[in-house]
């Protein structure tokens, strides 16, 4: 049973309610987009990008720093989901910020030391351009989207498997991967955004920013890594 099917969903309540919920979400959104800016300019900054870089370069580095990531990232969920109380929903929320802030900041270091000035910019409005075009579609169309769910959960699976293989067997798995990847991006924000006002309740908002904020997160990722790879060009 959907764990959230027992309480009125946001999609059930009144329009000032459903209001104040999409308000909530997208106003703590923006401040753990913000919040994981100030740790990417501290950590670029100071030795810590240099030295996760550095873990990277190790043969297994990046399956060690991905599956730590997995791990403490369904944590983290784990503590903003369920019916949890306010302050674990938003320690929830801070500890996937830090863990994003870890995960992206070898990448960032790259990006900002190695790559043209216009790259983190472009690929940043890349990102919210798309973001918000995708939500957009979501709330005028009012199109249930869970269908995705299943499509979504084969193609991360298969993903990751390319991920794993490439780390182990030493190849690049180039623009193409990073081009489907963005396309699974933009299929799992139109996912969570429907879900969120279809399962979640009206008070569980840390959550479901949470949810969008891993999309998003997501998203740049591979936007990033195309305009990198582009920019070598």
């Amino acid at each position: 049973m959907n764990e959230y099917a027992q309480q009125l969903t946001v999609s059930q309540s009144q329009p000032s309610e459903r209001a104040a919920f999409i308000r909530r979400t997208y106003a703590h959104l923006a401040g753990a987009v913000l919040a994981f800016v100030g740790l990417e300019i501290y950590m670029v900054n100071s030795p810590i990008a240099e030295m996760l870089l550095n873990v990277m370069a190790m043969r297994f580095g990046w399956l060690l720093i991905l599956g730590g990531f997995i791990l403490f990232g369904r944590m983290a969920s784990g503590l903003a989901s369920g019916g949890a109380s306010p302050s674990m929903q938003y320690a929830g929320l801070s500890l996937y910020v830090i863990l994003e802030s870890v995960i992206f900041a070898p990448i960032l270091l790259i990006a900002s030391r190695y790559s043209s000035p216009e790259v983190l910019p472009m690929a940043a409005i890349l990102t919210l351009l798309l973001f918000g075009g995708l939500t957009l579609v979501v709330f005028t169309t009012k199109k249930d989207f869970s269908f995705l769910g299943g499509i979504l959960k084969i193609g991360f699976m298969v993903a990751f498997g390319l991920i794993i293989c490439a780390v182990l067997f030493g190849f690049n798995l180039g623009l193409v991967f990073s081009g489907a990847m963005v396309l699974l991006a933009s299929g799992a924000i139109l996912y969570d955004t429907s879900k969120i006002l279809k399962n979640y309740g009206p008070d569980q908002y840390v959550a479901a920013s949470l949810q969008l904020f891993a999309s998003v997160a997501l998203l740049f990722w591979y936007v990033l890594q195309i305009v990198m790879s582009l920019s070598r060009r």
